[in-house]
């Protein structure tokens, strides 16, 4: 398909998984497209490590599943796979094991970048807007203690709550409260 006077090979949703699965670097899946994923910075690692550790040990016997940077969200009506930071899930229908994407995530978690912030709350939150199961969406800055936690209350209705330093972050979607320093620990260790 010509764009801009350049062509791009289309790939279905099934090639791009087929492919992904034996590929050295992660892409996500934009309508036909594959768009390879940038490495992440050590603060970005450590902020993942620090908020999966908390999740992983508060939702153990709670039948839900906390899920990182490898596990792909599916939006099979927009033609879209998407890696968040952390995702969780509660949904039996996610626990498949021949399948290796999320369809009915309850929480999703991204931690901005400089290159990713005005996507990941733009264009990929208004995608992630689209599935019904997604009870909040959560946006950690890496640069500066600071955390934008989004709400849903009615499909066209997300409330924004702002933390920063000092407060305690209370994820609703499943009954979580930590202090906001849980998430930036180790970080001054980085020189």
């Amino acid at each position: 398909m010509p764009v801009g006077g350049k062509h791009y090979a289309y790939f279905s949703p099934e090639d791009y998984l087929e492919i992904e699965r034996i590929s050295l670097i992660k892409h996500e899946y934009l309508q036909g497209q594959m768009v390879a994923m940038a490495d992440a910075s050590k603060a970005h690692v450590i902020i993942t490590g620090n908020l999966s550790a908390l999740l992983v040990n508060h939702l153990r016997g709670t039948g839900c599943i906390s899920y990182t940077s490898d596990m792909k969200v599916r939006l099979p009506e927009l033609n879209l796979f998407y890696y968040p930071d952390l995702a969780v899930t509660c949904d039996r229908r996610d626990f498949r094991a021949d399948q290796d994407f999320l369809l009915h995530p309850k929480l999703i978690i991204e931690v901005l970048s400089d290159s990713t912030e005005a996507f990941d709350r733009g264009d990929k939150f208004a995608d992630y807007k689209t599935i019904p199961e997604l009870a909040e969406y959560v946006l950690i800055h890496q640069n500066q203690v600071l955390v934008e936690q989004f709400q849903r209350q009615s499909d066209h209705l997300w409330i924004p709550v702002i933390y920063r330093g000092g407060d305690t972050i209370e994820l609703i979607s499943i009954a979580l409260a930590f202090p906001i320093a849980l998430l930036y620990e180790n970080l001054q260790l980085i020189e």
